[in-house]
């Protein structure tokens, strides 16, 4: 009697344990926007875009752009000619396929540095 005493519980726990657990239910997830994998331009890609938009301008003697991450927009601040002061500053943006950087407002900017401005 002893034995069955013991015995009767331990069935009826392994019983429970037998069960199927139920499927999970599927939840639908949200898509993330895709965000610009472009890292923020070095110098020469800086130059080479500041080059091929303003024609006659000196060339970027020296440059840093900072980017917040994901943001598809990038700061930048340059010196022209001889220059090795940051005293200029422009902003480049994502183009429409995402794989490269152009300069926003580059009427104006080629304009302030006494350059043309050539859609590239």
């Amino acid at each position: 009697m002893k034995h069955l005493a013991i015995i009767i519980p331990a069935l009826a726990l392994a019983a429970c344990g037998s069960e199927p657990a139920p499927a999970p239910e599927p939840t639908e997830t949200a898509t993330p926007e895709p965000v610009s994998s472009l890292p923020a331009p070095d110098q020469e890609r800086f130059s080479a875009i500041f080059a091929s938009n303003c024609e006659g301008a000196e060339p970027v003697s020296t440059s840093v752009c900072r980017r917040a991450m994901g943001a598809d927009e990038v700061s930048c601040e340059f010196g022209l000619g001889e220059d090795t002061a940051l005293r200029h500053d422009a902003t480049l943006a994502v183009n429409e396929d995402s794989t490269d950087w152009v300069l926003v407002d580059a009427k104006d900017i080629c304009t302030e540095h006494g350059a043309h401005h050539v859609d590239p």
